[in-house]
């Protein structure tokens, strides 16, 4: 089973990533809470079988929490920027600039939000698409927005870009904009974005070994 694991990033710097963590976090604490969710995520994602990684990167990594960290792993992956006008045509692009570099490989798309993510996750979400099974799958996210796409064609993410995304209803239209295109999404299990210290808390939770899970633990031992 060989496919594109496509992360959507954006650089941890403080006073600019994961805000909504402030307080009870400094915004130094919620990037360094940004930066432990990213790497978290990409040892998920080169430990899982089949699994080309590709980060889709924004933002300044030289001012970023943890930046030589970041950059040190993003050497296992294919980086590209992203590019667009709004989020939705970032992601739409993301995918599209995935094909031209991998062609012919169904993708499945994540962020940087959901550290508590697995290679068995992984590997499970991208099935139905690798065995055709089904030609599209979204996991949704318990904020009304959505974790993961998979895609068969990647080119059908084209219909993100006019998706309005951040909204609680972003996972809703998501679903219907692949319809629309023909395409009936399968569903993967519903995760919990971070947005809040609560989130943070309740996710850390579940992988308390990982770097996330110590960088939040940081906050209330300076609390």
């Amino acid at each position: 089973m060989k496919f594109c694991l496509l992360v959507v990033a954006k650089a941890p710097v403080p006073g600019f990533a994961k805000t909504r963590l402030c307080p009870p976090a400094t915004a130094e604490q919620a990037a360094e809470i940004a930066a432990a969710a990213l790497l978290d995520t990409l040892d998920a994602a080169f430990a899982t079988d089949g699994a080309i990684t590709v980060v889709a990167m924004t933002g300044d990594l030289a001012a970023a929490a943890r930046g030589a960290e970041i950059g040190r792993a993003l050497r296992k992956a294919t980086v590209i920027a992203q590019r667009g006008w709004d989020f939705g045509t970032r992601l739409a692009n993301a995918h599209s600039d995935t094909a031209a570099v991998h062609a012919g490989l169904p993708v499945l798309q994540i962020g940087m939000d959901t550290p508590q993510v697995s290679p068995a996750l992984f590997a499970a979400a991208i099935e139905p698409v690798v065995t055709g099974a089904s030609r599209a799958v979204l996991g949704d996210a318990e904020d009304g927005g959505w974790w993961g796409l998979g895609l068969a064609d990647p080119r059908q993410a084209q219909v993100l870009a006019g998706v309005p995304m951040s909204r609680p209803d972003t996972g809703f239209r998501t679903r219907s904009a692949l319809a629309d295109a023909g395409l009936r999404a399968g569903e993967l299990p519903t995760l919990s974005d971070v947005d809040t210290m609560a989130d943070a808390v309740r996710v850390a939770a579940i992988r308390p070994g990982g770097r996330f899970a110590a960088a939040v633990d940081a906050v209330g031992a300076m609390a």
